[in-house]
């Protein structure tokens, strides 16, 4: 910081200045080097060689990082304080040296992740595409099956398209295989979209995953999804994951694959802030792709639907934290 501080002494915290002012981190909480200290860190993770279709959201977590700087610190509806509760940090980006090689990208994203874990930092990650939710989920459930809060038009439990079982339209039928989410224990909202099977996401249902369709979300409310979700994920550690083709394109136009007739982003909101008390041990949000999304808006939904996410994170981790020590 090369400005002086004279009348207002609080600008020390970058949090408390002008919003438009210093360089965009997310969230305007510190960029650091190192983990240490760190209770969640908010990780960007520029991939997008998952995409089977339109391209862009490697550039996702820049996108979210500049509208992130419109957040401010209390959540005027639920009262939540993420950070004066724990030490929220922007740990930089979870960036490739091979992007261009599958497994091996996610392998060095699992590399990372798995740094963040060791240290005992909860990872709130920003794609890039769905594919990074495999590697996220090996770096933090490898030692137990973790449930799953998942939000999205699509199940992403299909299998090989165009020679690869690793695209964002699978991760979650990997991680069952691998043992790192417990079907039993995941819900999956907003499933909608044309399909060129019928039974697309057999595997979804096979595999005792709770799927709440669109139509089913509009009948019963969020409400009632959010207590299913409850019911569905139970007292076990849970992982949240949101897709932004989730939304309904009016309030997402900037992704790879949007699916008419989605989630209000008041809906969005109100489900993430009920689901306040799971256990849940980290977060993505991801499919931004900037490309498309020439207003910004979707960066923009994506950077609110992170806070809220961040402010049923970190009340976990602190119960954890406070449980140990």
């Amino acid at each position: 910081m090369i400005k002086d501080l004279h009348r207002y002494p609080e600008m020390a915290n970058p949090q408390l200045r002008p919003r438009y002012s210093g360089v965009a981190t997310f969230f305007r909480t510190p960029l650091v080097d190192s983990l240490e200290g760190v209770d969640i860190g908010v990780v960007g993770i520029p991939f997008d060689g998952g995409v089977t279709n339109r391209t862009g959201a490697r550039h996702g977590p820049r996108a979210v990082r500049e509208q992130s700087t419109l957040i401010r610190r209390y959540h005027q509806a639920t009262g939540a304080a993420p950070f004066d509760l724990l030490r929220v940090a922007d740990v930089g980006d979870a960036w490739l040296e091979q992007p261009c090689e599958l497994s091996g990208a996610l392998d060095e994203i699992q590399a990372t992740l798995a740094k963040l874990h060791a240290a005992g930092v909860a990872p709130l990650s920003v794609g890039g595409d769905h594919s990074v939710t495999l590697p996220i989920l090996r770096a933090i459930a490898k030692d137990r099956p973790v449930g799953l809060v998942h939000i999205d038009a699509h199940c992403d439990t299909g299998d090989d398209y165009l020679g690869s079982r690793f695209h964002h339209g699978a991760p979650f039928r990997r991680a069952v295989e691998e043992g790192l989410i417990d079907p039993k224990r995941t819900i999956q909202i907003g499933i909608r979209g044309s399909v060129n099977h019928p039974d697309m996401w057999r595997f979804s249902h096979d595999a005792g995953m709770r799927v709440v369709t669109m139509e089913e979300f509009s009948d019963q409310g969020w409400r009632w999804v959010a207590e299913e979700a409850r019911r569905i994920a139970g007292d076990g550690p849970t992982y949240l994951s949101f897709d932004v083709d989730g939304l309904d394109p009016v309030y997402a136009p900037g992704t790879g694959t949007p699916e008419a007739g989605g989630i209000t982003m008041v809906e969005a909101q109100r489900l993430i802030r009920a689901l306040d008390g799971l256990d849940f041990v980290g977060a993505d949000v991801v499919e931004v792709s900037p490309p498309f999304d020439t207003s910004g808006l979707t960066a923009q939904n994506a950077a609110n639907i992170l806070f809220e996410a961040l402010c049923v994170l970190a009340p976990a981790v602190h119960r954890r934290k406070s449980s140990t020590a």
